[in-house]
C-alpha cells in the first residue's frame, strides 16, 4: 500500500543501480528460518531505491502501461488461489473464467467467432503461438507431417514481414526454426506496401506466412490488413497480426476503421499489460482456426483427464502445460471497464498521445515525425548529438520518464501513452519536463 500510495508523486527513475541493490540481496544464506513478515518488510524496505515507477501516469517509456484496480486485485487472487490452471478438469473456475474473457476478447475486437484464445507470458510468446500454429498449418497443407517429422526436410516457409516489423517476431521466428523474414519495404510511418508484398510474394513458392503489424513501435501506424491479407491468402499463406498494444484500437469506435480487414487474418497476437492495463505477465494469442492451435501445441497422455469432444484444454492453447491463470485479470478488466469503458480508456490514452505532440511540437527546435498519432510520439530536436542530450536530461530530471531510440536513421525521443491513470496533468508535467530538458541540454 505504500509503494501504490507513493506512485502519484515519486520520481519516475530508480533511485539506486542494480550493481549496488545486488551487494545488498547478495548476503550469506541465513542458517535458521526467519519469520515471513519480517522477511516481507526486508524485502520491501531494500528494494524501493531500485523499483522504477512504472505504473505512474508520467511514465511514457517503452510501452508497458500500469493495472487497473480490478485487474490488480484479481492478481493478487490468482496467487493466493494458486492454482495450475492447464486442465479443465482439475480448475474449472479458472478455465470457465478465462474461457468466458477469450469470448468477450473475440468480440470486442471483431474477430472471428469461434476463434481459440490463449493466454501466454507476454506478446513475444503470443506472436509464437500465432506463427506456430501458422507453420503447423502451411506444412499440413504442403503435405508435411510436422509434429512427426520435425522440421528437417521440410519444404523451406518462407516469412514475409514489413521491413519494421518487432523484434519480437524476429525471436518468435527464430524459436520456431525459421530464420529471418524476407522484408517488405514500407512507406514513411512504417506500414507495411501492398504492391512490394506482392512482388515479393509473386517471386516466391511453397508454404508461405505473412506478418503484419498493428500498431509500429515509433509511429503507432496500421498495415493496410484488408489488401495485405487478400494478397497473402491469394498465395494460401498464413496470415498473423502483431499486434502487442496497437489490435486494442478494434475496440475503439473511433479507431476501429484503421484496422479494416483485421478479421480476414488467420492469427493474432496482444499484450494485456500494454494497452488494458492488465498486471505483467498477459500475453494474449487468437487463432482463427482451433484445429490448427490444438494440433500445434496440443498433447495426450494416460494422466491428463480429457474431454475429447468438449472445448480444448488450456494447456493446448499455449507452450505450458503447467501454467498460470493469466487471463483471471483479463476477465476482472474487461468486467469493470465494459465494452464502453474499454473504448473509453484506448481513446483517453490515445488523446493523451496527440495533446502530447500538439504541446511538444508547439516548441521550437522540436519536431513530431509521426504524421498520424495513435499512442506513441516520436521527436527529434535537431542534430543526433542534442536529441540525445535531452533525453538525458529528461532521465536527471526524473519528472518524466521516456526512451530513446532510432528511427529513419536519426536518435529520437519516444513517448508511449499505455498507462490508465494518466492524466492532463501528467501531459503538462511531460511538455514542461521536456522544455527544462531542452534548456538544461
Amino acid at each position: 500500500m505504500e509503494w501504490l500510495a507513493s506512485i502519484p508523486t515519486r520520481a519516475v527513475p530508480p533511485q539506486e543501480s542494480a550493481d549496488r541493490l545486488a551487494a545488498q540481496f547478495s548476503v550469506p544464506l541465513p542458517e535458521q528460518p526467519t519469520e515471513p513478515a519480517e522477511v516481507i518488510d526486508e524485502l520491501a524496505r531494500l528494494a524501493e531505491p531500485g523499483l522504477m515507477a512504472m505504473p505512474s501516469g508520467r511514465f511514457f517509456g517503452w510501452v508497458i502501461g500500469g493495472a487497473l484496480p480490478a485487474a490488480l486485485a484479481a492478481d493478487w487472487l490468482i496467487s493466493a488461489w494458486d492454482q495450475n490452471a492447464g486442465m479443465r478438469y482439475a480448475t474449472p473456475a479458472a478455465a470457465a473464467i478465462e474461457e468466458a474473457a477469450g469470448a468477450w476478447l473475440v468480440d470486442l475486437l471483431g474477430l472471428p467467432t469461434g476463434s481459440d484464445v490463449g493466454y501466454t507470458t507476454g506478446a513475444t510468446m503470443a506472436n509464437f503461438v500465432g506463427l506456430g500454429a501458422g507453420r503447423k498449418n502451411v506444412l499440413d497443407h504442403a503435405g508435411w507431417d510436422l509434429n512427426t517429422d520435425g522440421l528437417t526436410g521440410a519444404p523451406r516457409i518462407m516469412v514475409f514481414a514489413g521491413a519494421e516489423r518487432h523484434a519480437s517476431v524476429d525471436l518468435a521466428l527464430r524459436y520456431l526454426g525459421l530464420g529471418a523474414a524476407t522484408l517488405v519495404d514500407v512507406d514513411r510511418e512504417g506500414r507495411i506496401r501492398p504492391d512490394a508484398l506482392a512482388e515479393a510474394m509473386r517471386r516466391s513458392q511453397g508454404p508461405a506466412i505473412v506478418c503484419l503489424q498493428a500498431g509500429n513501435l515509433h509511429s503507432g501506424a496500421f498495415d493496410p490488413m484488408r489488401e495485405a491479407t487478400a494478397i497473402a491468402h491469394r498465395h494460401n499463406a498464413w496470415v498473423h497480426v502483431d499486434g502487442a498494444f496497437g489490435l486494442w484500437a478494434a475496440a475503439s469506435p473511433l479507431y476501429r476503421d484503421r484496422l479494416d480487414g483485421l478479421e480476414t487474418a488467420d492469427s493474432w497476437a496482444t499484450d494485456a499489460h500494454k494497452t488494458l492495463n492488465v498486471p505483467y505477465d498477459c500475453g494474449i494469442a487468437i487463432v482463427s482456426k482451433p484445429e490448427a492451435l490444438r494440433s500445434a501445441f496440443g498433447v495426450q497422455t494416460s494422466y491428463l483427464i480429457q474431454d475429447e469432444h468438449g472445448p480444448s484444454d488450456p494447456f493446448e492453447k499455449v507452450p505450458e502445460m503447467s501454467r498460470r491463470a493469466r487471463g483471471i485479470p483479463v476477465w476482472a478488466a474487461l468486467r469493470s471497464l465494459g465494452r464502453s469503458g474499454t473504448a473509453t480508456l484506448i481513446e483517453g490514452l490515445a488523446a493523451n498521445a496527440q495533446a502530447l505532440a500538439r504541446g511538444l511540437g508547439r516548441l521550437d527546435g522540436v519536431e513530431v515525425l509521426n504524421d498520424v498519432v495513435f499512442t506513441q510520439v516520436s521527436l527529434s530536436f535537431g542534430a543526433d548529438e542534442r536529441t540525445r542530450r535531452v533525453t538525458e536530461r529528461l532521465i536527471e530530471d526524473g519528472t518524466v520518464w521516456m526512451s530513446g531510440s532510432r528511427w529513419h536513421d536519426r536518435d529520437i525521443l519516444r513517448i508511449s501513452v499505455s498507462n490508465w491513470s494518466t492524466d492532463a496533468e501528467d501531459v503538462a508535467a511531460a511538455i514542461a519536463a521536456v522544455e527544462r530538458a531542452m534548456a538544461a541540454a
